[in-house]
């Protein structure tokens, strides 16, 4: 079930969304995870975030119309839709509220590993003052690798993952949303330790500004919900 799933979300996904959120940090912000079952059949694999809404979220018929163009356009690529990522519009609302575990549901009926990923808003209010950059969303553990000192050219042989900036829920056997990992296990990782100095750096840029989601895309059909230039 997908409480016993392990979660790995690639760099470029986990940028998009929490750029998505720092965007509209006013607002309720949405969108899905897509990726793929490694073949070990444990490991969902995040290898995209496509950002849906920052406004009207929960509206059914916008909704509906996003998921049939990212289905299209991915199935190509033999990738689909594995999970939803949802910030509540309240900066102190840590809730997992009826919106994000219906639409959490829905992907769930098709994709039964899919987790919810629901970001943390005090911790996206202090990413842009935060000087921490090891990687976040990851529970609090030893593994090796380069911490912050080795940004100014000084090797460390451990990183601390001290903080994590989203909460992972998963549906147990009684299909109800629950966070995942209460027994200290980490059952979210991501892939390339250095997400969270690119996500500092495209803080200091105002990289956020440039994020497209559906609601622009339907404004405007010239915007490209794709963002295939937000990483270049």
């Amino acid at each position: 079930m997908g409480g016993e799933s392990r979660y790995e979300i690639a760099q470029n996904a986990y940028l998009k969304l929490v750029l998505h959120a720092l965007k509209h940090k006013a607002s309720a912000v949405n969108g899905v995870l897509l990726g793929r079952v490694s073949p070990h059949n444990d490991l969902v694999e995040i290898t995209d975030s496509v950002p849906l809404f920052h406004s009207h979220v929960g509206l059914l018929p916008q909704l509906e119309i996003s998921l049939i163009l990212i289905e299209e356009h991915y199935a190509a690529e033999g990738i689909n839709i594995v999970g939803y990522f949802h910030a509540n519009e309240r900066f102190d609302d840590s809730e997992l509220g009826g919106v994000a575990k219906n639409i959490g549901d829905h992907i769930y009926r098709y994709f039964p590993q899919a987790p919810v990923l629901l970001l943390d808003n005090k911790k996206l209010e202090a990413l842009p003052r935060s000087k921490d950059r090891s990687p976040v969303m990851q529970r609090k553990s030893w593994l090796p690798g380069i911490n912050a000192e080795a940004i100014g050219g000084k090797r460390s042989c451990k990183i601390s993952f001290s903080w994590h900036i989203a909460l992972l829920y998963t549906r147990d056997a009684s299909r109800n949303w629950k966070l995942a990992g209460t027994d200290g296990s980490s059952q979210l990782t991501i892939k390339e330790p250095s997400a969270n100095v690119v996500l500092l750096d495209y803080i200091s840029t105002e990289k956020w500004k440039d994020v497209v989601d559906f609601d622009d895309h339907l404004d405007d059909i010239s915007q490209d919900w794709l963002n295939p230039e937000l990483f270049k």
